[in-house]
C-alpha cells in the first residue's frame, strides 16, 4: 500500500533531498543533486521566490521505505502575467509503479485544487532559473548540473495519468572549432564587422568583484527583458537578483561571463557559461565535504566541456548580429582553457533566435525535455 506524507521534519527533508541520488546512484549519466541546495530551494527564509510563490512537498512510502517524491508550487506572479490558474510540480521522482506516481500527482492536485488552481504542469520550478523539463530523449547522454535526469518510464506514467505536452526544450552538443578552423574565422570576422557597424564594445573582466558590483544587477535586468516572452517566465525581483548574484555569479569564473555594451555603455547582451561540473559532482556523489568542493574547484579550472547557461539580448538589438560578439569571445576562452565541447542546455524548441546561434557549428541535438500539463478535476 502506498501512503503519502507531507515533508515537514528535518529527517523527511533529508530523505526528500537525497531521494534521486539514491534512486540513480548506479546510473552513469545522472548528475547528483546537492542535497542542501534542494532543501534551500524550499526554505521560505532563504529563497526570495516565496515573496510570490507557495509550495508543498510530499514523500510516497511503501511501508517504511520512501519510493517517490514531488513538490507542488504555485507561482502567483506567473499566473497573473499569463492570466492562468496553474500549479506546477517539481522534483518528481518515483519507482516504476503507477500506484506511486498516481498517489504523488493526486496529492499535489488535491492541494492545488484547494487553492483554486485549474491545471497542473511541470516539471517547472519557481522561476525559469530552476530545473525544468522531464527528459524524454537522450537517456544515455551525460546530464548537466542544471537539469533533471530521469528514467524513460516517467513519460509513460505521465501519459497514463492524463498529461499531455505543454512545451519542449531541446539541447545541443557543440564541437568547439580550433583557431584555424574556417568556422571560427567566419565568426571572428562577423563579430568584428558587427561591432564596428553598431559601435558595440565587449567588456572583459579579470576581477570578479568589479563584475558583480557594477554589472550584476544590469545582467538580471537584461535577463528580465530578453526572457519575458518565453514559456513560464516571470520577471526576477530585486531580491531574487541579489540572491542569484550571491549564489551564482559570485561563483563563476569572470572569464566565462561576457557583456556587450553600446556606445552609451548600456548593456545590450550577455552570456554566462561555466566549465561543466557534471563529472565532479558524480565523483563526489553530490557531497561537498570533505573533498567534493575541491573536485568542483578543479573542474572550474581544468575542463574540456563548457556549459552554456544563459544568453540574453535586449529585444531591440536581437537582429543586429550581436550574438557573434558573444560567441567570438566565448570561443577565445575555450581556446585559452582548451575546451573542446559545449553543452547548450535546454532551449525552447520554438526559440529559433537562440538556435540560430549554433548554425555555424558542428553540432548534434542529443536531448529533449518536456513540460507536461493536465486539467485538475
Amino acid at each position: 500500500m502506498i501512503t503519502i506524507q507531507e515533508v515537514l521534519t528535518k529527517a523527511q527533508w533529508r530523505i526528500f533531498a537525497e531521494f534521486a541520488n539514491q534512486l540513480y546512484k548506479e546510473n552513469p549519466y545522472y548528475v547528483p543533486d546537492l542535497p542542501q541546495d534542494v532543501i534551500d530551494t524550499y526554505d521560505r527564509t532563504k529563497n526570495p521566490a516565496y515573496d510570490f510563490c507557495e509550495s508543498i512537498c510530499f514523500l510516497a512510502y511503501e511501508g517504511n521505505t520512501a519510493v517517490g517524491r514531488i513538490a507542488g508550487i504555485i507561482n502567483h506572479n506567473s499566473n497573473q502575467k499569463w492570466q492562468q490558474a496553474h500549479a506546477r510540480f517539481a522534483h518528481l521522482d518515483f519507482l516504476d509503479n503507477i500506484e506511486i506516481s498516481t498517489a504523488l500527482i493526486k496529492a499535489v492536485k488535491v492541494w492545488a485544487a484547494s487553492k483554486g488552481m485549474t491545471h497542473l504542469k511541470g516539471p517547472l520550478g519557481m522561476t525559469d532559473l530552476d530545473h525544468q523539463g522531464m527528459l524524454i530523449e537522450g537517456f544515455q547522454e551525460q546530464d548537466m548540473f542544471i537539469t533533471y535526469y530521469n528514467s524513460p518510464y516517467y513519460a509513460r506514467h505521465m501519459e497514463q495519468l492524463g498529461f499531455y505536452k505543454d512545451a519542449d526544450w531541446i539541447e545541443y552538443q557543440i564541437a568547439m572549432p580550433s583557431e584555424t578552423d574556417p568556422q571560427y574565422q567566419f565568426i571572428h570576422k562577423m563579430a568584428a564587422k558587427v561591432g564596428k557597424r553598431h559601435s558595440f564594445k565587449l567588456l572583459h573582466f579579470r576581477r570578479k568583484r568589479k563584475l558583480v558590483k557594477e554589472w550584476g544587477k544590469k545582467i538580471f535586468d537584461l535577463y528580465n527583458s530578453s526572457y519575458a516572452p518565453l514559456y513560464g517566465t516571470t520577471d526576477l525581483t530585486e531580491r531574487q537578483a541579489d540572491y542569484y548574484i550571491k549564489t551564482f555569479l559570485s561563483f563563476v569564473n569572470p572569464d566565462f561571463i561576457k557583456i556587450v555594451v553600446n556606445s552609451d555603455m548600456k548593456i545590450v547582451a550577455f552570456g554566462v557559461t561555466l566549465p561543466s561540473l557534471s563529472k565532479a559532482l558524480q565523483k563526489c556523489g553530490g557531497k561537498l565535504f570533505p573533498f567534493g568542493i575541491f573536485y568542483l574547484l578543479n573542474a572550474i579550472k581544468h575542463n574540456d566541456v563548457l556549459d552554456l547557461y544563459l544568453v540574453g539580448v535586449l529585444p531591440e538589438y536581437q537582429n543586429t548580429g550581436v550574438n557573434a560578439l558573444l560567441m567570438d569571445a566565448i570561443l577565445k576562452e575555450c581556446h585559452k582553457y582548451q575546451i573542446k565541447i559545449a553543452e547548450t542546455g535546454p532551449t525552447l524548441e520554438n526559440n529559433l533566435k537562440i538556435q540560430a546561434m549554433w548554425k555555424h557549428f558542428d553540432k548534434r541535438q542529443h536531448r529533449r525535455r518536456r513540460s507536461w500539463i493536465s486539467e485538475i478535476n
